[in-house]
């Protein structure tokens, strides 16, 4: 009788235990301010290479990976993920200046996102994007008149590509890689070496720099970079060319931000066009639209540098320890107004 009524204490525990690890992800996955805190004592690891190896990065030189022992810092591929003090921004300069680079920034600014968000984005730009070096700014809008016009440092230029008004803001968000696909086949990758293509809901903080130049670029999502594997909202609809299994993926990166050189993102923009292409014939719809496809692309195609939340930081999250130097912030969204 006695070991019954034990069980039966040990298994109404278990299950309170299951309930509250249940509701307390329901609530971190929901975004609740205070539970969100939680996900620091989330373990990132640490780098997987031997202590006595070091990266040697095309634009940083030698990366100093142990400096910053608290966060991740490389991958299992041997990509470095760029945090503040891992890298000498002045020797990224020097060496980008020997280049003799051109780096181009695209952004689309479409219906209302124009005239809430672009004109910041601009002029924080001017401010911290790719200081010293030679800059094409390429705007994509349906209204090219509505661009804001602003004074230009030296090598700094900015042009204004007309696309079509999509229906839905879903269909915005999902051809832009075909409208980036073509643009860097045309004058873009002509312009450029490098490009970074970026939403217009943000702003730079803080210098943007040729740290951040590689062969191909992803953006660690600062929403979800504490999280592990199977939490990570991934497309999980295996009829979607998006689709990846609970065993699969890496990090989880945020199409806010990505780049590369220019061959590199012909590939990646052809890819995630396709994909898209595909699933609509199919009448299917990834879930982060094209974000999703950009995953898939990055798993299947590993990045060679990984930028930390640094370089893209939701302030909404609060503060953290581990972000020193924020270089672009999200803006407030207003989707009620922006969407419609």
């Amino acid at each position: 009788m006695a070991l019954k009524e034990g069980l039966r204490t040990w298994k109404r525990l278990f299950w309170r235990l299951i309930l509250l690890t249940v509701g307390l992800l329901a609530l971190l996955l929901y975004g609740l301010p205070v539970v969100r805190h939680l996900e620091i004592f989330i373990p990132m690891g640490t780098c997987p290479l031997d202590r006595e190896l070091m990266l040697k990065d095309n634009f940083t030189g030698l990366l100093r990976l142990w400096a910053r022992p608290e966060v991740l810092t490389c991958t299992s591929w041997g990509a470095p993920i760029i945090w503040d003090g891992t890298f000498d921004p002045d020797v990224a300069q020097q060496e980008a200046i020997q280049q003799n680079l051109t780096i181009g920034l695209t952004v689309f600014a479409v219906g209302r996102y124009l005239e809430k968000y672009l004109a910041r984005f601009l002029e924080t730009a001017e401010q911290h994007f790719m200081v010293g070096q030679r800059v094409v700014y390429y705007v994509f809008t349906e209204r090219p008149a509505a661009v804001p016009r602003l004074s230009l440092g030296p090598g700094r230029q900015l042009r204004v590509e007309r696309v079509p008004r999509e229906r839905r803001w879903q269909d915005v968000s999902m051809e832009r890689m075909n409208t980036l696909h073509a643009a860097l086949g045309g004058r873009l990758g002509r312009e450029a070496h490098y490009v970074f293509c970026l939403d217009v809901d943000q702003y730079f903080s803080g210098p943007f720099g040729p740290e951040a130049l590689a062969e191909s670029v992803a953006q660690l999502h600062s929403w979800h970079y504490h999280w592990p594997r199977r939490l990570l909202p991934y497309e999980r609809d295996a009829r979607s060319a998006a689709a990846l299994a609970r065993d699969e993926g890496d990090f989880y990166y945020h199409a806010a931000l990505f780049g590369g050189r220019v061959q590199a993102l012909r590939q990646l923009t052809a890819h995630c066009a396709q994909a898209q292409q595909w699933d609509r014939k199919r009448g299917l719809e990834a879930r982060w639209h094209d974000e999703s496809h950009l995953n898939k692309y990055f798993w299947l195609h590993k990045p060679a540098k990984i930028l930390s939340p640094e370089f893209c930081w939701s302030p909404e999250i609060g503060r953290r320890a581990e972000i020193r130097r924020p270089r672009l912030l999200w803006a407030p969204k207003d989707y009620a107004v922006v969407r419609n």
